[in-house]
This record gives structure tokens, C-alpha cells and sequence, in this order.
């Protein structure tokens, strides 16, 4: 009797923290995104000390771009899913998976021409200091970015060669 007890005791506990597990982390993580566009852009007003007017126009102008960024990058992710549920198929059309990554390029595109468009408006508010410290948060923020992206050397003892020579 006394081992089904402690049974029911840790079954409620784990059934607690699971709860407070799904609550915290993974309902917290849907809204999150709305609030980590909003502190890029007070970031970047913060930096440039934007005056009353700059940021009225700053704002106005860059009420659309946060929705069509996520519209391009759900897109995005909605043709990656469409070409590697082809991974399953037993015969691959070519032109197919040649399509879809055609189409998602198209949306890569797109998007990088949002940002393009987005930073150049916010270049076009900034008065000439503004647009000196602009430049440098920018081109530190690529600098930083393109580290990034860059693929991890291999360790010692990884297992992983060096391509030849």
C-alpha cells in the first residue's frame, strides 16, 4: 500500500511540473516574438536618439514590415516543409524539388530586399551624426552575423577530417 502511495504522490508531481513546464516555456515562446521586434526598434531609437518627429515618421513607416516579415518567413517555412516531405517520396521529380527552391529564393529574396528597404528608410530619417552611428551598428551587426554563420572548425578527437587539399 505504501509503495502505490508514493507511486500516486510522484505521479502528481510530475503531472505539476509538466504543467508549469508547458505554461512557461513553450507557451511563452508564441509571444515572445512581438515583444523582441518592439526591443529591436526601441534599440535602435535608443542608439540614434531619434527626435519626436523622426520617430513619428520611424514609426509610421515601419508599422508593415514586421507582418511581411513574418508572411515571407512562413512562407519560407511552409515551402522548406513542401520540399523535405519529398525526402519520403520513393521518385523525385527534378522540376519539382527545382520549383520549390526556385520559389523559396524568390522569398529569400523578397525578404532581404525588406530589410534593405527597411534599414534605407531608417538611413533617410537619421540627420548625418545619426546616420555615422547608424552605419557603425550596422556594419557591427553584419560583422557579428556573418561570424554566425560561419561552420564550427572541428575539435581534436571529433572524429571529423579536414577537406583535402
Amino acid at each position: 500500500m505504501k509503495k502505490n502511495t508514493f507511486l500516486y504522490i510522484l505521479l502528481v508531481f510530475l503531472i505539476v511540473v509538466n504543467g508549469f513546464f508547458l505554461i512557461n516555456y513553450i507557451g511563452k515562446n508564441n509571444d515572445s516574438r512581438p515583444e523582441e521586434s518592439q526591443r529591436e526598434k526601441d534599440f535602435i531609437v535608443r542608439e540614434l536618439g531619434f527626435n519626436d518627429t523622426q520617430l513619428e515618421r520611424f514609426y509610421v513607416k515601419s508599422a508593415g514590415h514586421h507582418p511581411t516579415m513574418m508572411r515571407l518567413s512562413n512562407d519560407i517555412k511552409e515551402l522548406k516543409d513542401k520540399l523535405f516531405n519529398k525526402l519520403s517520396d520513393d521518385e523525385i521529380n527534378e522540376s519539382t524539388i527545382d520549383s520549390i527552391t526556385a520559389l523559396i529564393c524568390d522569398k529569400e529574396t523578397e525578404k532581404e530586399k525588406e530589410i534593405f528597404y527597411h534599414f534605407k528608410m531608417i538611413r533617410d530619417i537619421a540627420n548625418d551624426k545619426q546616420k555615422e552611428k547608424f552605419n557603425s551598428i550596422l556594419m557591427d551587426a553584419l560583422r557579428r552575423g556573418d561570424r554566425g554563420n560561419r561552420p564550427r572548425p572541428p575539435m581534436r578527437g571529433e572524429g571529423h577530417r579536414p577537406p583535402p587539399h
